[in-house]
């Protein structure tokens, strides 16, 4: 069955067994789905190259032009995992970064049964990757997430939160669900809310959204979502003056929404002066024509070989 970001866990095996009608299950599995602080901290810190990120978020942004944001999100989701627990080096290889971008696509894609084929970015960037060498990359990601694929992202949270609202009209409920959608689509590329659990961005983008649309009800469904047991409150209005900030910053610069949705122009119109390296890199290797395509017997056979190891190859 195709996998819902808003209902992760439907359908899911006897193992895992479906939300209660609260979602406190959803609540009590939020922190597997996340990053790991050591991770985010790295990212803020500028330990962790966030190059390395930037490239690869808009790798995948290029490789999902054709499809909608859920898709792209869902793979960079898989991407933050996946990075945090396996740590990454300070300069990998172009080709390696692409290919990890890759196959978190073509999970999210096998996860949302979008029709994906590797074949609608073969060449781009003047590198090949062919199915077997993607499906060994899709293991290795797989085991590092430890097959938690169904992803539980603020999303999955929204429901329930709406229900604080006290908004009986359909459009009206509607306005606000795609203006909290909005904002969690941003949330995912600034790297502050990575440190947030997911249903706090969700409570969060439903109050900023709120506030937004309907101003003079805002004291009340802060109210109201405040009361939550699940929420932190200190987080939620942190998280909330976050996303204004961003409100603020996008009308400066290009939506995210036109980000993800970018294709040729995404490096130059995303991405800061730290990633021109990276497009130069591109560009150089693509004009060679002795270009070596990497192979699927460069990688050992042990599909849980780490991710570092592939920078000898």
């Amino acid at each position: 069955m195709e996998f819902d970001l808003e209902n992760p866990l439907t359908n899911s095996n006897h193992l895992c067994p479906p939300p209660s009608p609260n979602s406190t299950y959803l609540f009590l599995l939020e922190s597997d789905h996340m990053p790991s602080h050591h991770y985010v901290q790295s990212l803020k810190a500028g330990a962790f190259p966030t190059s390395v990120r930037r490239h690869a978020i808009a790798s995948i942004s290029l490789f999902c032009c054709r499809f909608g944001p859920f898709l792209p999100y869902l793979a960079v989701n898989y991407l933050d995992r996946f990075l945090s627990s396996q740590g990454i080096p300070q300069q990998p290889k172009t080709w390696v970064v692409r290919l990890v971008a890759c196959s978190c696509v073509s999970l999210a894609a096998k996860m949302t049964k979008t029709e994906f084929s590797l074949i609608d970015f073969q060449g781009d960037g003047g590198f090949i990757f062919d199915a077997q060498t993607t499906e060994r990359m899709e293991y290795l990601i797989l085991g590092a997430l430890k097959w938690r694929m169904r992803s539980i992202t603020p999303f999955s949270f929204i429901s329930f939160f709406i229900s604080f609202f006290n908004l009986k009209d359909p459009p009206l409920r509607q306005a606000l669900k795609a203006q909290a959608v909005e904002l969690i689509l941003k949330a995912q590329m600034d790297t502050r809310l990575m440190e947030l659990r997911p249903s706090i961005i969700a409570a969060s983008a439903l109050l900023s959204a709120s506030h937004q649309l309907f101003p003079l009800q805002f004291p009340s469904f802060r109210k109201a979502i405040s009361s939550c047991s699940y929420v932190n409150k200190e987080n939620m209005l942190k998280c909330c003056n976050w996303m204004q900030e961003m409100e603020k910053e996008g009308e400066q610069s290009e939506p995210v929404d036109e980000i993800m949705a970018s294709s040729s122009n995404t490096p130059v119109n995303v991405l800061d002066q730290h990633f021109s390296c990276w497009e130069s890199e591109i560009a150089a290797d693509a004009t060679k024509r002795d270009m070596k395509r990497p192979r699927i017997n460069d990688y050992p056979d042990n599909h849980s070989v780490h991710f570092s190891q592939l920078q000898h190859c």
